[in-house]
């Protein structure tokens, strides 16, 4: 089945997802690959041959940035684990570096977070 533009429609696929390297390399197969003399059946196999590979990779990639925004989630839960010591801490620590390590340990929390929130945002 073909779009108003003539490309192939890819079945099971929301319009607005976005296109993978893959996806757009397939793309680009597709165009050389589809000469317009062959014939119906070959054409129609290889489209969907071509639709099956794009979804994979598409799934592929998606369960790449879940993975990633796993490993962000399980990153910040550590960090938290080091956090926890300012529990501890008063204003009167004497070592006041401690609180500079405190500090890092906010801000590689908040990159992490916003690392895993770009990966999310991806899906």
């Amino acid at each position: 089945m073909r779009n108003e533009q003539g490309e192939a429609s890819r079945a099971g696929l929301e319009p607005m997802s976005r296109a993978t390297p893959a996806s757009e390399l397939i793309d680009r197969l597709r165009r050389v690959l589809r000469p317009e003399d062959l014939d119906c059946a070959c054409r129609e196999t290889l489209d969907g041959a071509l639709d099956r590979f794009d979804q994979l990779e598409r799934r592929r990639e998606a369960r790449r940035q879940f993975a990633t925004a796993r490993d962000h989630k399980e990153r910040i839960t550590a960090l938290l684990g080091f956090l926890s010591d300012l529990d501890s801490l008063t204003e009167a620590e004497s070592d006041r570096s401690v609180f500079e390590e405190m500090a890092l340990l906010f801000a590689e929390i908040g990159r992490s977070a916003q690392a895993g929130a770009a990966a999310l945002r991806e899906l």
